[in-house]
């Protein structure tokens, strides 16, 4: 099932949105982890620069070392659900399932509409 044309820019866009909400969640994480301000700095700069290089690598459209779908839908996993658990660590349950659900939802979006496109060879 390929998406019409307006519901496939939105799923882009809200994918794009959702791989930003992950970076700034897991900054805040990393802030909140700490006590003492340099190690606050470094989580926050880490935990979301790892999870950024590991997406380059793997999951972006123009990534370095592609991987087939089964592994950017584990590369994207492990990214969202540890956005998810960051959310829950910082005692924000609800927004921990929210978050995962509609990444959840919008990773199987669009996998279905990247599959239907391949197999029109779009």
């Amino acid at each position: 099932m390929k998406l019409p044309g307006p519901l496939h820019v939105l799923n882009e866009g809200l994918a794009f949105l959702l791989e930003l909400a992950a970076l700034a969640v897991l900054a805040w994480w990393g802030w909140e982890s700490a006590d003492h301000v340099a190690l606050r700095l470094l989580f926050a700069v880490a935990a979301p620069a790892l999870a950024a290089v590991v997406w380059g690598l793997f999951a972006a459209p123009k990534a370095r070392i592609p991987l087939p779908l089964p592994g950017v839908l584990v590369v994207k996993a492990l990214v969202f659900g540890a956005a998810a658990l960051a959310l829950h660590a910082l005692d924000r349950p609800s927004s921990a399932l929210v978050f995962a659900v509609v990444a959840l939802l919008n990773t199987a979006l669009a996998t279905v509409d990247r599959r239907a496109a391949m197999r029109r060879g779009v």
